[in-house]
């Protein structure tokens, strides 16, 4: 039950960064407004695309590690991983979104990242 809990919340996160990814490359406006700091309309296209090829970058990996690596390297990642939306966090407060997108999307989703993490150690271990 646990490997199929961890597996699972992997794959999803993965996916889930993958479709922001995707999102900040294709409509990199609502993309951005939705990530909590609007961008000028004329302007920051260059660091959309870039967060766009971050985003997209890490599910590909995650879901590579995942694949072909196991368990505990996709541990390892997801532990590393967990540093973007916690300053993802700091990026929304400083520039001021709101705090419930601060906390309620990017907090949430480190705290989702770190208990993935766990489970698959937890799993790497058997």
């Amino acid at each position: 039950m646990v490997t199929y809990l961890a597996y699972g919340l992997a794959i999803a996160l993965n996916l889930m960064i993958l479709f922001i990814g995707a999102r900040f490359l294709l409509t990199p406006h609502p993309a951005a407004a939705g990530y909590g700091v609007p961008a000028k309309e004329h302007g920051d296209a260059a660091y959309l695309t870039i967060k766009g090829l971050r985003d997209f970058t890490f599910g590909v990996i995650g879901l590579a590690l995942l694949a072909f690596a196991g368990p505990t390297a996709e541990a390892w990642f997801m532990l590393a991983a967990a540093l973007a939306p916690l300053g993802d966090t700091l990026i929304v407060l400083r520039h001021g979104g709101t705090k419930a997108t601060a906390f309620g999307i990017h907090f949430a989703t480190a705290i989702a990242v770190l208990l993935s993490a766990a489970l698959l150690f937890t799993i790497g271990l058997t």
